[in-house]
């Protein structure tokens, strides 16, 4: 990989992080708001080291680790740091597995948006899928069983990747759902939770959202030292964005809308990868700045023209 390769790739996970995060950002913004400003400062600092050193670095040493057991814990995490091209080799032999994984998390993590969440219609197709949001486990269920159809004729690993990455997104999902009801009670006047409590309860969130932007991350690169520092550039700059700018993120409307059809794209990527075809690397952080300026572009015209139509609550 050239040094212009690796700074694309690297500016293009930075991207993707902070337009993953943006939900995550709105939280973090209004349980700050609420706590004083010595620990607004200790969120910050050490709360930033945390999700970078911690989250963000042991996560694709884990996920590693995962698609090739017989490593090790040791094992896989020289593995990842290694420069050895017979190191580099087996990461690439086994990358069908994790692809094939973390396509079918982005995949699901796409379509539930697109049936059953509440969003600024940015695209015509989004109003119909979402009054027809029924058709959700429909769709996923049907995406998985042909999925795992294909992939048992090549490697049964990438069968059982497949649906583990359906399980994994199940359950992060049923801990961002309990994360938005857990705001409410930590913004409402009747909470008695102190500050250190409300930096927990973040970091855990944190921990939550950051798995789709370190999966989505194996799409530009197999190199975890490029997705910890694009990743952890990323957060630091979401996180200055948290306290200082915030509302002016929350302005630009279809920015979410970008994130997850980069999210979409970036699965089939994964999944195009996985079933032997050559994606070159400069594609997946291409798509990123062009999905996400289309929509930026749409949001600040409609920022010039009027208020956007939104589904009501």
């Amino acid at each position: 990989m050239t040094i212009g390769t690796m700074i694309v790739t690297v500016l293009g996970l930075c991207l993707f992080e902070i337009i993953s995060s943006i939900d995550n950002a709105v939280i973090n913004a209004e349980v700050l708001g609420t706590m004083n400003e010595r620990s607004r400062k200790w969120f910050l600092l050490w709360g930033f080291l945390f999700a970078v050193f911690i989250i963000r670095g042991l996560l694709p040493w884990i996920i590693v680790w995962a698609t090739m057991p017989s490593l090790g814990p040791i094992g896989a995490f020289t593995a990842a740091f290694s420069n050895n091209p017979a190191v580099h080799g087996a990461i690439e032999a086994a990358s069908p597995i994790l692809l094939l994984g973390g396509g079918m998390f982005l995949i699901f993590l796409f379509f539930h948006w697109l049936f059953l969440e509440r969003k600024n219609f940015g695209l015509i197709h989004e109003r119909f899928f979402f009054q027809n949001g029924v058709w959700f486990f429909s769709s996923v269920s049907v995406i998985l069983a042909f999925v795992v159809w294909f992939s048992l004729k090549i490697n049964p690993m990438m069968a059982f990747a497949a649906i583990i990455g359906s399980t994994a997104f199940f359950i992060t999902h049923g801990f961002k759902e309990h994360a938005e009801k857990g705001e409410k009670t930590l913004l409402s006047k009747d909470n008695k939770m102190t500050d250190f409590s409300k930096i927990l309860y973040l970091e855990i969130i944190d921990a939550t959202f950051s798995i789709d932007g370190v999966l989505g991350a194996f799409a530009f690169t197999l190199s975890v030292p490029l997705i910890i520092i694009g990743n952890g550039l990323g957060a630091y700059i979401l996180r200055r964005l948290t306290v200082s700018n915030i509302d002016t993120i929350k302005k630009y409307v279809y920015l979410k809308n970008g994130a997850m059809y980069s999210i979409f794209i970036l699965g089939i990527i994964m999944f195009a990868d996985a079933f032997g075809m050559t994606i070159p690397s400069y594609v997946s952080p291409l798509v990123t700045f062009v999905v996400i300026g289309f929509f930026l572009y749409k949001s600040i015209k409609l920022n010039k023209q009027k208020i956007p139509e939104r589904i009501k609550l």
